[in-house]
This record gives C-alpha cells, sequence and structure tokens, in this order.
C-alpha cells in the first residue's frame, strides 16, 4: 500500500526578516532561519510548494524582481548561490510607496534526481500598487524558465526568496514576513 505525505519544511523562521536595501544584484533576504530540504529527500514525483509574503517601500519608481530560489546554507543559516525557481519580471514601482505588501505562491513537480536534477513548475506574484490594490502576474513569465535542470538533490539545499532591485537607495527596502515550504508526495 502506498503512503502519500504533504510535510512543512523546517527548521521556522521565530521572526519576521530585516529590511534589505542598496543592493542591485540578486541576493536571498530571508529571515532566518530558512527552510532546508535535506539531501536525497527530492525525487521524482515529489511535489514544492513555497508561499512567502512581505512588504517594500521606495523612493522614486525603481524596478523590483521577487522570486523564489534553492540556496547552498552557510554556517549563519543564511542562503547562498541561488538556483532560481521562478521570479518576476522587472516591475516598475510606484513613487514613494510606503510599506506596500507583496504575496508569493510557487508549486513544482520534480522530475529528475541526482547532480542534474530538474523540477518544472510556475506560480503567481501579487504586489501592492497601493496601499489598497495589487496586480498580479505569473511567475517565471516564460515556458522555458519554468524548467530549472540545475539542482543538485544530492546536497541539503534552503529554500528562500531572493530580490533585486533596479536602484540602489537605502529607501528602496523590502523584507520577507514568512516563507513556507511545503513538500508533497
Amino acid at each position: 500500500m502506498d503512503a502519500y505525505y504533504s510535510t512543512p519544511v523546517g527548521p521556522f523562521a521565530t521572526a519576521i526578516g530585516a529590511a534589505f536595501n542598496t543592493f542591485t544584484a540578486r541576493q536571498f533576504i530571508d529571515p532566518l532561519p530558512t527552510p532546508v530540504i535535506l539531501a536525497g529527500v527530492l525525487r521524482p514525483s515529489t511535489r514544492l510548494k513555497i508561499e512567502a509574503e512581505g512588504e517594500y517601500s521606495t523612493t522614486g519608481t525603481p524596478t523590483l524582481v521577487i522570486g523564489c530560489a534553492l540556496g547552498i546554507v552557510g554556517a549563519t543559516g543564511a542562503l547562498g548561490t541561488p538556483v532560481v525557481l521562478a521570479e518576476s519580471s522587472a516591475i516598475t514601482t510606484p513613487s514613494a510607496a510606503a510599506a506596500f505588501h507583496w504575496r508569493l505562491e510557487y508549486r513544482g513537480l520534480v522530475t529528475a534526481t541526482g547532480t542534474a536534477g530538474s523540477i518544472t513548475g510556475t506560480g503567481s506574484l501579487e504586489y501592492g500598487t497601493s496601499l489598497t490594490a495589487v496586480t498580479t502576474i505569473p511567475i517565471p513569465i516564460t515556458l522555458a524558465l519554468r524548467t530549472v535542470a540545475t539542482i543538485d538533490t544530492t546536497i541539503q539545499r534552503g529554500v528562500g526568496i531572493v530580490a533585486t532591485w533596479g536602484t540602489s537607495n537605502a529607501a528602496n527596502s523590502i523584507k520577507v514576513y514568512n516563507c513556507t515550504a511545503i513538500l508533497q508526495n
């Protein structure tokens, strides 16, 4: 008899994440600790669901890219070396946004494992265009980007949220309130 499970991936952050600003290269922006998928857990037919939400603030109208990725867990628990699962195109943010919310959801299916593992998935990013209005866009934005064939499933991987600002400014900040990962199979 087969058994099927849905399990949250820990550890779980104990607080809302810090505000990240003054960067223009893709980086992880997660509260610590981040969820960690152990080596060998991902296998063909495993489903990965990632949900996250947070806020962003701006000066001017900088562009912002938000996405989800797997990364290498460092000594402090922070993630590095992102393997992007899905991210938005560059969003032109509204001028003087003050704590506008965003929410991301991604679902992927593992189709191959090993040092060149593969996952295919899609999701959506909802971002505030004011304090009371939102726009929803698909992530990733093209069919070709839905399959990621560079995931080493033989090592542990942290699950996190990545962002990239188009303009570096202390007033352009983003934070993650919560990031959860769920494995299903």
